[in-house]
């Protein structure tokens, strides 16, 4: 796994913290939809969007299907902006 920017990931975790309504304290690296209770199918939806919006990428239902932790989508985000 390559370096993530410490930026992307404190960009993915404030998304993650609005979309699902929870303190920012309470992500981190390794929460996902086992962590967050209101991670479900359509605020998955709403956070890729987010994601979408924030950082000017898009993401395939392939690579959405793939985003199930912070860190996991911070990775993608990351390869997506070097890649555009």
């Amino acid at each position: 796994m390559s370096k993530v920017s410490g930026d992307v990931v404190e960009q993915v975790r404030e998304i993650v913290s609005d979309i699902f309504q929870i303190a920012i304290e309470q992500v981190n690296l390794d929460s996902s939809p086992e962590t967050i209770e209101a991670w479900e199918s359509i605020q998955h939806l709403n956070l890729v969007l987010a994601l979408e919006q924030e950082f000017g990428v898009s993401f395939s239902p392939e690579e959405m299907a793939t985003m199930l932790s912070v860190e996991a989508i911070s990775q993608l985000v990351s390869e997506k902006m070097v890649n555009f």
